[in-house]
């Protein structure tokens, strides 16, 4: 049942940064483009997990790889919410 399951979060991470790539496309907007890499990182970590003959998903090596995949996001909301810089007059 576990590997049901992960298939399946695997399956929604790769089909939703699929839709960010079209948004991303339509706009232009690096926000997108970083949400999408995220997804599919954490669609692709969790296809590993369920590939691997293990059961062991406390590895340091599966939350790094998250951890990587939240600092893109955090990134792409900081980049999107940077205010430009206005030139003293």
């Amino acid at each position: 049942m576990d590997d049901i399951l992960i298939g399946a979060t695997a399956m929604a991470c790769c089909t939703v940064g699929v839709f960010f790539i079209r948004y991303w496309r339509t706009t232009g907007d690096r926000f997108f483009l970083y949400f999408a890499a995220s997804f599919w990182i954490q669609g692709l970590i969790r296809v590993h997990m369920g590939a691997a003959d293990t059961d062991d998903e406390y590895r340091a090596a599966y939350y790094l790889i998250r951890l990587l995949a939240y600092v893109l996001i955090l990134v792409a909301i900081w980049e999107k919410n940077r205010r430009p810089r206005v030139p003293p007059v």
